[in-house]
C-alpha cells in the first residue's frame, strides 16, 4: 500500500488501493429516492464512475452532505459518509480533512443548503483553503421542501413562497467562489458525462479547496432552467467554453468570442470584427482572480441565456490543514514533557476564582 501521488497531488498522503476497483464497488446496495428525471442521477453516476480513478481504497474516502435532495448523496456510495445538518457539511469536512491526512473528503450540497444557512461555513472553507471537494448542485430551487425559491433563483421567480415573485437578487456561486479567494472554481453540466468527469478529475488533482458548480436539473419544481445550455439548437451560443490556454471562442463555427473590454472586465464580440490575438485566452493558473471574476460576470442573473462553462481557477496556495498539521508537529516535538504542558496550561496564570 503506497499514498497518492501524481496525477493527483491533492490526494497526496492517502493509501492507495492493492485491488483495481470499478465503479459497481463504489455503489451501494441503497434503494436511490430521487424523483425521475432529476439531474441528480447523472452526477451520482458519473461520480461512481470516476472514483477508481482515484485508485484509494473506499474506506478513505468520505463524502459529507447537509440537508437537500443531493445530500442523500453519501446513502448511494459505498464509501464513509455524513448526511450532516443543515448548511454545516463544509465545516464538519473542514475538521474531518483537518484531523485526518489520510482522507479524501468530499461535500455535496445544494444551492439552498450552501448559499442560504450555509453561506458562511462555505466561504470560509474556500477562504482557509481546506483541502476539500465542494460539489454544488444548483437546480435553482429548493427541490426537498417542495418548490421554494432559493438563493439563485432568478428575479422574479414565482414559487410557492414568492407567489408575486421573486424580489431576491440571486446568488452568482462562481463569483462568491472567487470573491473568497477560492483556489479552484469550475462550473459543469449534470448532463455533459465527459465534462463533468473532466472537472471532477482536475478537482481531485488540485490540493486544496475545489468549488464545483454543477448545473442540475429538478424536473418537478424548476424543468427546463438550463434549456439555454441543454438544448442543441441553442447551446452553442449559450455555453462559453473555458479551456485553458485557448482563445475564448463560442457560437456556431466560433462566430463569437471574448475580449478586454476598456472598463477592464471582458465583452462578447463577433470574431469577425476583431483580429484573432485581440481574443482573450483563457488562463485559469493566475495568481489574480481578476479576470476570473470577470467571466463569471457574464452568466446572466435572471433567466439563463449564457454561461461560461469550465475551470476559472486553478492556482496553488498553502492549505489550512498542512499549516495546522505542521504546526502542531512543531509544538509536539519541541515539547518533551507534554504532561507537564498540559499541567501547567491547566493551572497557569489565566484562571480565575468564582465567588
Amino acid at each position: 500500500m503506497t499514498t497518492a501521488e501524481l496525477p493527483f497531488p491533492g490526494l497526496q498522503g492517502v493509501p492507495t488501493s492493492d485491488d483495481k476497483l470499478t465503479g459497481k464497488d463504489f455503489t451501494s446496495d441503497q434503494e436511490v429516492r430521487w424523483c425521475p428525471g432529476c439531474g441528480d442521477y447523472a452526477v451520482l453516476k458519473a461520480v461512481q464512475s470516476f472514483l477508481p480513478d482515484l485508485g484509494l481504497r473506499r474506506e478513505n474516502i468520505v463524502f459529507v452532505s447537509g440537508i437537500g435532495c443531493s445530500s442523500r448523496f453519501p446513502y448511494y456510495l459505498d464509501t464513509y459518509g455524513m448526511h450532516s445538518i443543515h448548511g454545516r457539511a463544509p465545516a464538519i469536512a473542514s475538521g474531518i480533512a483537518t484531523q485526518r491526512e489520510d482522507l479524501s473528503v468530499w461535500v455535496v450540497t445544494g444551492d439552498g443548503d450552501a448559499l442560504s444557512i450555509g453561506g458562511n461555513h462555505l466561504i470560509h472553507a474556500m477562504r482557509r483553503n481546506v483541502n476539500l471537494k465542494i460539489l454544488l448542485f444548483n437546480n435553482r430551487i429548493y427541490g426537498l421542501t417542495k418548490g421554494q425559491y432559493s438563493p439563485t433563483s432568478e428575479p422574479g421567480k414565482v414559487t410557492k413562497s414568492t407567489p408575486a415573485g421573486s424580489v431576491d437578487h440571486p446568488f452568482n456561486p462562481v463569483s462568491l467562489a472567487l470573491g473568497a479567494e477560492a483556489t479552484f472554481v469550475a462550473r459543469t453540466i449534470d448532463s455533459d458525462r465527459k465534462h463533468l468527469t473532466s472537472v471532477l478529475s482536475a478537482a481531485a488533482a488540485h490540493r486544496g479547496t475545489a468549488l464545483v458548480e454543477i448545473y442540475q436539473n429538478c424536473p418537478i419544481f424548476n424543468d427546463g432552467a438550463f434549456d439555454a445550455i441543454k438544448n442543441p439548437d441553442t447551446k452553442a451560443d449559450a455555453i462559453i467554453p473555458l479551456v485553458q490556454g485557448e482563445p475564448i471562442r463560442f457560437g456556431v463555427e466560433g462566430s463569437k468570442g471574448l475580449v478586454r473590454a476598456r472598463t477592464g472586465g471582458v465583452e462578447v464580440v463577433d470574431t469577425a470584427d476583431v483580429a484573432d490575438s485581440e481574443l482573450l485566452v483563457h488562463d485559469a493558473h493566475l495568481d489574480d482572480p481578476t479576470t476570473a471574476f470577470a467571466l463569471s460576470r457574464l452568466t446572466d442573473a435572471g433567466v439563463l441565456h449564457q454561461s461560461p462553462i469550465g475551470i476559472f481557477r486553478q492556482v496553488d496556495r498553502a492549505t489550512y490543514d498542512d499549516q495546522a498539521r505542521a504546526q502542531l508537529r512543531t509544538a509536539s516535538d519541541g515539547q518533551d514533557d507534554q504532561h507537564a504542558a498540559l499541567t501547567s496550561l491547566i493551572s497557569g496564570g489565566d484562571t480565575w476564582t468564582v465567588v
